[in-house]
């Protein structure tokens, strides 16, 4: 516990991936904890083996990576394959006074880890484990009228109704191809130029350059702002200003993240997919938070999955409870 305010000592371990971070960084807020970002990467061969391959020393990361050094934290909320073997490593380091909170499925047995956060669809089952419909983040009511007041300038030369589209991309199971990027390019234009709405798209590090590509001189002169990447990111001004929300259904945290605004989401769905994103749509869609993209908008209502609302009282429970045991 920290002197000042007898609040948990906390780091967040990732590889560094902006979706990792955001979930772990998420959590912490729900925890009340001021966080210290680290952020590692592991040598050959580790890095290459799943993580039941990889031994619990902090040997197995690299020089570049975050000192991991003494005081250990009273809690790591880690997430990430590379995240694994290094988390693992602190909390034995720590004889177990660190409190270590894996988020997703970790792919090796819960009980190496204090706790496991993950979403329902990896269908991760334990004491230990706690479930959650999406993935964690940290949009929230005061996240987005924050968002809505630093870019209520930008978001100004854009009438209404505006729709936030969010571009994911490649992943290990989605493709968004060219003729996807075609397709995706023709309806938005025809909803600013037939259906009179402004397009707040902002692209990812993941987002084929050639999809830009399709969509930028087919949407020219028309109600639209495309975040150049240059610029500090709009995302979240772009949510909350938004009247509706397109986004591809490549990205479990863009989803949970545009969810969490309960305005109307419309998934655009990419080539491939996998069983386990399958489980997560079709939970989305039951609840009515989710509808298929098919180039027009429509408008609904629905309570916002709640992941996040005492998630942290559970886990300060368990804390507790693990330290009096």
């Amino acid at each position: 516990m920290t002197v000042e305010t007898n609040t948990p000592s906390c780091w967040i371990l990732t590889d560094g991936k902006i979706g990792m971070v955001n979930q772990c960084l998420g959590l912490a807020r729900a925890l009340g904890v001021a966080p210290d970002l680290k952020t590692v990467d592991l040598r050959a061969p580790w890095r290459w083996l799943p993580p039941a391959l990889n031994p619990a020393r902090l040997s197995t990361i690299t020089p570049q990576s975050s000192a991991l050094v003494p005081p250990w934290p009273d809690l790591l909320i880690a997430s990430g394959r590379r995240s694994i073997a290094p988390a693992r490593a602190v909390r034995k380091a720590s004889e177990g006074r660190t409190f270590c909170i894996q988020i997703q499925d970790p792919g090796i047995s819960s009980t190496a880890f204090d706790l496991v956060v993950a979403p329902a669809h990896d269908r991760l089952r334990g004491d230990n484990v706690i479930s959650t419909l999406g993935s964690l983040h940290g949009v929230d009511a005061a996240a987005l009228d924050a968002a809505r007041q630093a870019f209520a300038q930008r978001m100004s030369s854009l009438p209404h109704p505006i729709a936030a589209v969010l571009l994911g991309g490649d992943n290990t199971v989605y493709r968004m191809t060219e003729r996807i990027g075609d397709v995706l390019a023709d309806q938005l234009r025809g909803l600013a130029q037939d259906k009179g709405w402004s397009l707040a798209i902002t692209p990812s590090r993941r987002t084929p350059s050639s999809v830009l590509d399709a969509i930028r001189p087919k949407l020219q002169g028309l109600n639209v702002d495309i975040w150049d990447e240059q610029d500090p990111n709009p995302y979240l001004g772009f949510l909350a200003h938004a009247d509706a929300i397109i986004v591809t259904g490549d990205s479990v945290n863009m989803v949970s993240e545009a969810a969490a605004t309960g305005k109307p989401i419309h998934v655009v769905n990419l080539e491939g997919g996998s069983e386990k994103f399958e489980r997560f749509h079709d939970a989305m869609t039951r609840q009515g938070v989710t509808r298929p993209f098919a180039g027009t908008l429509h408008s609904w209502e629905y309570d916002p999955p709640d992941d996040m609302s005492g998630i942290g009282a559970e886990i300060l429970r368990r804390m507790t409870a693990a330290r009096a045991g």
